[in-house]
């Protein structure tokens, strides 16, 4: 039910001649914590397998292949690096939205990625139901700031952007604590 996806930008000479790739995070878990009557305490662990990252787009399988080597061996280098960690304590600022159990929640954590940790915030709508929580989102990270270099292809006529753009969708199930 959740997706998790990583958007690239071309740039560039020939850069009409690329395409922008999407990237789906397949493997990930991680454990969220809010109050659903006000919002308060929200928090946020995630980890992802960084090797778990797959091509989406409508691209030839060669290419696919291409790519995801490319991503995987000379971007992430997911064998030096091989978990990407978020970590928000419960120190999220949240506003209720409606009685429904709605939040718009603003974590501020750490993004541990290519081996560097920057602080990140992340903005998310949450609905907070009875059996499941939901919380959907984006936002922008630069690849630089995790000293990840950045692909060019064709003699640097087609690079990719610096600027990332990720966006979620996530259903946890919910465990009330009986306390």
């Amino acid at each position: 039910m959740s997706t998790f996806r990583i958007k690239a930008f071309a740039a560039g000479m020939l850069s009409a001649l690329a395409h922008n790739p999407t990237f789906a995070v397949r493997q990930y878990e991680g454990e969220a914590n809010i109050d659903p009557e006000s919002g308060a305490g929200a928090s946020l662990t995630l980890n992802i397998t960084a090797s778990s990252l797959e091509l989406i787009d409508d691209v030839s399988s060669k290419d696919r292949d291409d790519i995801e080597r490319i991503m995987r061996e000379q971007v992430l280098e997911t064998s030096r690096y091989p978990t990407i960690v978020y970590d928000s304590p419960a120190s999220a600022t949240s506003a209720k939205n409606n009685d429904k159990g709605q939040f718009d929640i603003g974590l501020g954590g750490n993004l541990t990625l290519h081996g560097a940790t920057r602080r990140q915030t992340v903005n998310a709508r949450c609905i907070a139901g009875p059996a499941t929580l939901r919380a959907f989102g984006e936002f922008q990270i630069r690849q630089t700031d995790y000293g990840i270099r950045l692909v060019t292809a064709a003699a640097g006529a087609i690079k990719v952007k610096d600027d990332l753009t990720l966006s979620f969708d996530m259903v946890a199930n919910v465990s009330r604590d009986s306390r």
